[in-house]
């Protein structure tokens, strides 16, 4: 999503993504094997694992948005390079499609997906993909949106059965870790998803509110956002008694 007051290299038109990857399959699951280790005939193997049950419920729950929000749905696959597990994806997405004829469909391959991220970013609506694409195109989106400190993510459990976990998508920047370099944005804008998904959308705008208030006023930004402030100073900038942020807080 663009926000106010930041400028990005995606058009005016260009103003909200979603993307949906499988979070518990994939290119991540962990599955395979170092062979031979120290040997001249070293061999390491890593698995994609694909089943029917988590391609569908993935897939499922992006026609669902997108049917909910009018929008199209694109899925980003390799088929033509990856022929057991990126076949099979575009098969479900497929076999899925013909249960939603109202959804608007396209589906791209990675690697031109990832140029029209950049030179049309605007034709993505909501995008479902495996783990490793959406790892990898949700960096992409961030970068040409206003940056990685911006950029907010969510792992759901859509049955809520079990617990789901709302942080930013670039993990724990280990790097600057006690630097007070650190954009806190990101995770207040994870704090707004959270709101939603629990049923409080008003309060999740208002988070929002205040993260582009911020930035129109550009009076305190961290380095990354072209500002000299500390992450402390950020955070504390929401805290301060203006009506609309201090309801906000209390």
């Amino acid at each position: 999503r663009s926000t106010q007051g930041y400028s990005s290299t995606a058009s005016d038109v260009y103003k909200r993504q979603v993307f949906i990857r499988e979070n518990s399959e994939g290119e991540y699951a962990g599955s395979g094997a170092w062979l031979y280790p120290g040997t001249p005939r070293e061999t390491v193997i890593q698995n994609g694992v694909f089943s029917r049950f988590g391609t569908e419920r993935i897939m499922r729950y992006a026609y669902e948005l997108a049917k909910k929000e009018h929008r199209s749905l694109t899925s980003i696959s390799k088929g033509n390079a990856l022929n057991y597990s990126m076949v099979f994806w575009d098969q479900i997405f497929a076999e899925l499609g013909k249960e939603y004829p109202e959804v608007e469909t396209h589906s791209y391959l990675v690697d031109a997906a990832s140029m029209f991220m950049v030179k049309d970013p605007k034709r993505y609506q909501v995008v479902v993909c495996s783990n490793l694409f959406g790892d990898i195109l949700t960096d992409l989106g961030a970068a040409i949106s206003g940056g990685m400190g911006l950029a907010a993510g969510a792992n759901l459990n859509p049955e809520r059965t079990y617990t789901s976990m709302f942080e930013t998508i670039h993990g724990r920047a280990t790097d600057i870790a006690g630097t007070g370099k650190a954009n806190p944005l990101a995770s207040i804008w994870s704090a707004s998803q959270m709101l939603d998904f629990f049923g409080h959308p008003e309060w999740g705008r208002r988070l929002l509110a205040i993260i582009e208030a911020m930035l129109v006023e550009k009076t305190i930004l961290t380095p990354d956002m072209g500002g000299t402030a500390t992450t402390s100073e950020v955070l504390s900038l929401i805290h301060i008694s203006e009506p609309t942020r201090l309801a906000l807080i209390s």
